[in-house]
Parts: structure tokens; C-alpha cells; sequence
């Protein structure tokens, strides 16, 4: 079967650059029925081979995975163990591990992680959209990342002030105000091998930074101040979306609302990829 669709993927015209899930024991995305994380791990890259991709994108925790539970630090841990137990597999493959930042860690607590685990076989599949998670500019994560960046996941984004603090929407390419017309140009300068990836998330609700209260920070003591009001500078910057987007969360959604969604979608990665061409001078050949 995967060999029939690397096939028909060079027929087209098509670069597969493969995903995966979760390698990290300790973290709540972790799901047992995949065996050992070193099992997964494993079967994944035999995946990407098969396909005949470059890099395997994965990912450590979460968002939430970062305020509550075991510190970032043991999940950091525990996945550089599985990964040096894989470590002359994975470099004998000749496919790439591509940790992706996935509103887990920031850039520099990523790049540590790289670096500790080798980055002749490890890198960073750099995500656009989810450093506002970690309260951190966009343009900061491709400074410190893209050195290490096998891969990526552009989408841009609203940020703006709130009560609270701050909050972000995930928009299509071209509405945000996060400066990733920027922020991709630096990239593109910084990683001309790594492919370009729009991963574009609409129909979801603002999402609440509350860093104007206290206990929102325990998981942050150590974020450096700098980096920290340099997010805060992009926020007093920004604006809310004030397009037309239906929003239904992520949960389960009456059958029209569903349909509805998928409609917004197909649209909004249509027109993305437009501003993307027109913008970015990306996807000539494949236009």
C-alpha cells in the first residue's frame, strides 16, 4: 500500500514528507496501544522510508501537557531516552526525526533539546501558529529554530490585548498579524532545503493567555524576561480577527455545522495557499 502511494505521489508531481504522533512516555498524548515508544518510534520511520520521506514529524506533549502534570523538563527527558535508544536505527534510515514545537516548549528549550539529543538525527519541524501558546513572537521561534529545522507547519494568526493578558485565533494565510510574511522570508533565507508546510486551522474560538494572574506562570519561571516583552510588543501590536469565520470548537458538532466547517476549511486553505503564491513565491512548480 505505501509503496503504491510513494508511486503515485511521484506521478504527480507530490514530496510526502511524513507525520507521526506522540514519543514521549510520560506525556498525556502518549497512547499505550502503540506499544513501546521506541516500537512506534521505529514502525514510523519504516513508514517514512517506505513513502520515501526525508523527515518524521513528531511531537512531545501539549499546551495543556505544559501546565499541568510532570514538569516540561521530565518529558524532555523521557523522550531523549527513546530517542537515544533508537539513535543508530533512526541515523542508518537516513530519515530525520523533526520534533515539532507543539505549544510545549519554547524555541530555546527546544533548541536544548535537539542539541542534547544530536542534531546529525533530530531537528525541529518549526511551527508557526503554536509559539503564541508559550508566549513567545513567531519571528523569535525561526531565529532560534531554524538552524535546526528539517520541516515546518506555517499558519498564521491574530494576537491582541485582554483583560487577562493576552489572547490568540488561529486565522487563514494572509489574515493574521504576526508579521509571517516576514517570518517567512526568514525562513525561507534560513532553511532553503527545508520544505514549506501551510497547516491552516480556522473555525476555532480565541484562545486566553492569562498572564496577568499569578498562578499562570509556575509552568514559566524560567522564561526569559526579553524574549517574554518581545511577545508582549507583538500583543499591544496586534488586533482581534474581524473576518467572517464560523467557529464551533473542537468538539463534536451537530451534522450541518460539520459540514459547514469542512466547507470553511477547503475555502480558507484555498485562499491561503493563493496569498502563499502570490506573497511568498512559493508553489510555482507545483501550480
Amino acid at each position: 500500500y505505501l509503496q503504491a502511494r510513494r508511486e503515485q505521489a511521484n506521478r504527480a508531481g507530490i514530496v510526502i514528507d511524513q507525520g507521526t504522533g506522540c514519543i514521549c512516555p510520560t506525556s498525556s498524548a502518549w497512547n499505550p496501544k502503540n506499544g513501546t515508544p521506541e516500537e512506534y518510534l521505529l514502525k514510523s520511520i519504516a513508514v517514512a522510508q517506505a513513502v520515501g520521506s526525508k523527515n518524521l514529524r513528531v511531537f512531545v506533549s501539549s499546551p495543556d501537557n505544559r501546565r499541568s502534570g510532570p514538569p516540561i523538563e521530565t518529558h524532555a527527558e523521557s523522550t531523549l531516552a527513546v530517542l537515544r535508544k533508537c539513535r543508530g536505527q533512526i541515523t542508518a534510515s537516513g530519515v530525520k526525526v523533526a520534533i515539532e514545537n507543539h505549544g510545549d516548549f519554547t524555541a530555546r528549550e527546544m533548541r536544548a533539546l535537539v542539541e542534547a539529543a544530536g542534531k546529525d538525527y533530530v531537528g525541529v519541524c518549526l511551527d508557526t501558529g503554536n509559539p503564541l501558546s508559550v508566549m513567545e513572537d513567531p519571528m523569535l521561534t525561526v531565529e532560534v529554530l531554524s538552524p535546526y529545522a528539517a520541516s515546518s507547519h506555517f499558519r498564521d494568526s491574530v494576537v491582541f490585548e485582554h483583560p487577562r493578558g493576552a489572547a490568540f485565533q488561529w486565522v487563514a494565510t494572509g489574515d493574521g498579524c504576526v508579521n509571517l510574511d516576514q517570518v517567512c522570508a526568514k525562513f525561507k533565507a534560513a532553511c532553503p532545503a527545508a520544505p514549506v508546510h501551510f497547516e491552516v486551522i480556522t473555525g476555532r474560538p480565541p484562545y486566553i493567555l492569562p498572564y496577568l494572574e499569578e498562578d499562570f506562570w509556575k509552568p514559566y519561571s524560567k522564561l526569559p524576561s526579553a524574549d517574554f516583552a518581545r511577545f508582549v510588543r507583538l500583543v499591544k501590536q496586534g488586533r482581534p480577527f474581524a473576518g467572517a469565520m464560523m467557529i464551533a470548537g473542537t468538539g463534536k458538532q451537530p451534522p450541518a455545522y460539520e459540514a459547514a466547517l469542512i466547507e470553511q476549511q477547503r475555502i480558507d486553505l484555498e485562499r491561503s495557499l493563493a496569498y502563499a503564491r502570490k506573497n511568498y513565491g512559493l508553489g510555482e512548480k507545483a501550480a
